[in-house]
């Protein structure tokens, strides 16, 4: 990181399904990438810039960023002294249950606006961060669902369920599977699209138009989001960064901190994981 720049990435022991990241980043940037549960971000200082399919949210403070799953996004400083926020990532099955209990959104739930002016959510984010730093697991619990079922009853509803597919969406489909399968070693744009009976152009546009991003974009968060998993596990870096395809570790510290915003290290110490970083 830059100088002036900080962050903690880490996850309380008594509150399974939540991360939480608070920083302040100046010259970082985010690349585009997705997220499996929700994000919901306050800023304190400075302003973010977040890039959404729907265009850009200049994020100052006050305002909630809400990213549902599998959003694609990126960020990086909307002004020259960069951001300062607290973000809550909870898990899909967390929100859920939440909604469930204190909603009538049948289905998927999830946001129509990505940004909202609401100082008291924003209020309640900062809290569930001091009560976990303090130990307090029992607030730090309470008050993130709380917020969560704030933000669902005034600015939730059930996300549209997606359109029938298209043949070039089967392609991305199918395509997203084979470089699952083979994230170590996977092909070239040109075989994939042999393999798969179209061609790289039109698997191009079907992948982007499907996923937000085009394949090498999405393989690269795929193989971080793997990463993660194997360093919650207690795997170290070197071997993660080779079980899911990078050339060595830098690559993976590289490519890991852009995406989740701290190194690997940091990443593992911050969710009580053992072992060299």
């Amino acid at each position: 990181m830059t100088e002036g720049e900080w962050a903690r990435y880490w996850q309380h022991e008594r509150l399974p399904g939540i991360d939480l990241l608070r920083a302040r980043y100046v010259r970082h940037t985010f690349p585009r990438h997705s997220h499996e549960g929700y994000v919901f971000g306050t800023i304190t200082h400075g302003v973010e810039d977040v890039g959404l399919p729907g265009g850009v949210v200049h994020a100052g403070p006050g305002t909630v960023v809400m990213i549902n799953p599998e959003v694609p996004h990126s960020a990086r400083a909307g002004v020259a002294e960069g951001w300062v926020y607290s973000t809550l990532y909870p898990s899909s099955r967390v929100v859920a249950e939440i909604a469930a209990e204190t909603t009538a959104i049948r289905g998927t739930p999830g946001f129509a606006e990505a940004e909202v002016a609401d100082r008291q959510a924003a209020l309640m984010i900062r809290e569930v961060h001091r009560a976990a730093e303090e130990g307090n697991a029992l607030a730090a619990d309470s008050v993130l669902r709380i917020m969560v079922a704030r933000l669902l009853r005034n600015h939730g509803s059930s996300l549209p369920a997606r359109d029938p597919l298209t043949a070039g969406a089967r392609d991305a489909e199918r395509a997203r599977a084979v470089l699952e399968e083979r994230m170590a070693d996977p092909p070239t744009l040109h075989a994939l699209a042999v393999e798969l009976g179209t061609s790289p152009f039109a698997l191009l546009r079907a992948f982007r138009d499907r996923y937000g991003m085009p394949p090498h974009t999405w393989l690269t968060d795929a193989r971080v989001r793997r990463a993660r998993r194997l360093l919650d596990v207690g795997e170290a870096p070197a071997q993660a960064a080779a079980a899911v395809g990078f050339t060595d570790q830098p690559h993976l510290n590289r490519h890991f901190t852009r995406i989740v915003g701290v190194p690997p290290g940091a990443y593992r110490r911050g969710r009580g994981v053992g072992g060299p970083g």
